[in-house]
């Protein structure tokens, strides 16, 4: 199986009605650098913007193409100091914030909110070895 194995994540793709709405969410929340916008060329299936968050490649596609709201989501990791400040920019930006699924002591604390064309993201405190050691204990 040399060379076969995955190595960890390439990307994450998310789809939007307005790359220059979203732009802001990723920028002014997410702290994204943006590395790439295809303009009006399509080298994919839509127009494309890539960003950089926490070392994550990120795409942004753009089409009239959404779909309903769901628990599909991606997470971002922050510090717990951080949760303030983030929750700040969200309700500056307009955007939803979606009440935090019940937890148990230890597992980290998250903030959930949709962007303008229903994806959800999620900002969390934890890590995985916290949650197991949570869960574990109980």
């Amino acid at each position: 199986m040399s060379g076969k194995m995955i190595s960890g994540i390439s990307h994450i793709t998310f789809v939007v009605k307005d790359l220059n709405r979203t732009d802001k969410v990723f920028r002014e929340i997410l702290d994204a650098k943006e590395v790439y916008d295809s303009g009006e060329e399509h080298h994919s299936l839509y127009r494309e913007r890539f960003y950089v968050v926490g070392g994550q490649w990120i795409a942004v596609m753009e089409t009239e193409e959404i779909v309903n709201r769901t628990y599909h989501h991606v997470a971002f990791q922050i510090n717990q100091s951080s949760l303030a400040e983030y929750k700040k920019r969200i309700e500056e930006a307009g955007l939803e914030v979606k009440p935090s699924r019940s937890r148990i002591g230890g597992e980290g604390e998250s903030i959930y909110f949709y962007d303008y064309d229903n994806n959800l993201f999620e900002l969390h405190t934890g890590t995985l070895q916290e949650r197991l050691e949570a869960y574990k204990n109980g």
